[in-house]
């Protein structure tokens, strides 16, 4: 599957590869990550693969991720029209600044403007939500999202890191004021973080949002280079976000998933987005890189597609426990189809 077969993403005519280009690692100044030559040389290589897909944020690197692309964009302004942009807003650049940051419309705007000066263009294609914000009526942030998209300074909207309910909350209220509505959904989902299917998944589905993975390789333990006895970060910058995600648990995941991509005679990392590009909803996975080298190796996901035999050991492997009533309602439900199949799935009654 090349990166130029492109999917819709949600319930909207924007197309993008299966395979999405994250610039979080674009600049150092966080203590790691790729130097301006190489995220040049990351976004020219996935773009001459047929790539038309990058996702950064206002806040990435103090903001050198969105001049790194602006940069790139404005050495050759043909490439502008054949990309898409995505950016986001949330982050708080003003210290000591309450209205500097988050989901109000001054935060909004001024952020929007920002981002759209850094990365010298004068449109952003998909906007999103970083995450949620306590502080702000959700009425607030879509009209004020809606607006940049009536004022042409936004084509498409999208909330990242936010509960399904306050998603689905949002939704409703754009659909009936018949503002612009959210198109995607960007969550963190992978092998060794599922719990999302409870009720991020199916609200995404219901709702006509594409999802957009963030950390499909679980800050690169599913790559596979970090052994049990030795884990050891490539960076000090990255240290922390890995030691959370060590556990016996997850090594016995990486254990299974190198037994599985030795067989294909493929990475971890190719088998662990393989899989996740083949779960239902999902549009397009963010995948980071620090070198070029890195990237295509990523990239040849899209060439893998795993046998139902090595897909079924993977999701026994990992299957997450869900919050109620997500495993108490197919167990339920049969009592409402015993003895039937609907839509191809059989029921029996549940023991008393």
């Amino acid at each position: 599957m090349p990166l130029d077969h492109y999917v819709t993403l949600g319930a909207s005519g924007l197309k993008v590869s299966r395979l999405c280009l994250g610039a979080m690692t674009f600049g150092t100044e966080w203590g790691f990550g790729a130097d301006a030559a190489d995220s040049t040389a990351m976004l020219e290589a996935y773009v001459d693969r047929g790539g038309n897909f990058v996702d950064t944020a206002n806040i990435y690197t103090g903001g050198s991720s969105e001049t790194i692309i602006g940069d790139w964009l404005a050495a050759e302004p043909s490439r502008r029209d054949r990309l898409v942009v995505a950016t986001k807003f949330s982050g708080n650049m003003q210290a000591g600044n309450p209205n500097g940051g988050g989901a109000s419309r001054s935060a909004i705007i001024a952020a929007c403007d920002a981002s759209l000066r850094r990365l010298r263009t004068d449109h952003i294609d998909l906007y999103w939500q970083h995450w949620a914000d306590p502080f702000t009526p959700v009425e607030e942030t879509m009209a004020t999202l809606d607006d940049l998209v009536r004022a042409g300074k936004v084509r498409y909207i999208g909330f990242s890191d936010t509960p399904a309910w306050q998603v689905a909350q949002a939704q409703t209220i754009a659909r009936l004021r018949g503002n612009a509505p959210l198109i995607a959904l960007q969550i963190e989902y992978s092998l060794l973080e599922r719990t999302v299917e409870g009720e991020l998944v199916p609200m995404a589905q219901a709702m006509g949002l594409g999802i957009t993975p963030w950390s499909p390789l679980r800050s690169g333990l599913l790559s596979g280079k970090y052994d049990r006895h030795r884990p050891q970060a490539e960076s000090a910058g990255r240290t922390n976000s890995l030691n959370r995600h060590f556990s016996d648990h997850a090594f016995d995941v990486v254990d299974l998933v190198r037994e599985i991509a030795s067989g294909y005679g493929a990475t971890p990392a190719c088998v662990a987005l393989a899989w996740l590009l083949a779960r239902p909803g999902v549009a397009s996975p963010i995948v980071g890189a620090r070198t070029p080298g890195q990237l295509e190796a990523n990239l040849a996901a899209l060439d893998l597609v795993l046998d139902p035999a090595d897909i079924a050991r993977l999701d026994a492997a990992t299957r997450p426990r869900l919050n109620f009533p997500a495993e108490f309602l197919p167990m339920s439900v049969a009592n409402s189809y015993s003895g039937m199949t609907i839509n191809g799935q059989a029921f029996q009654r549940s023991p008393r």
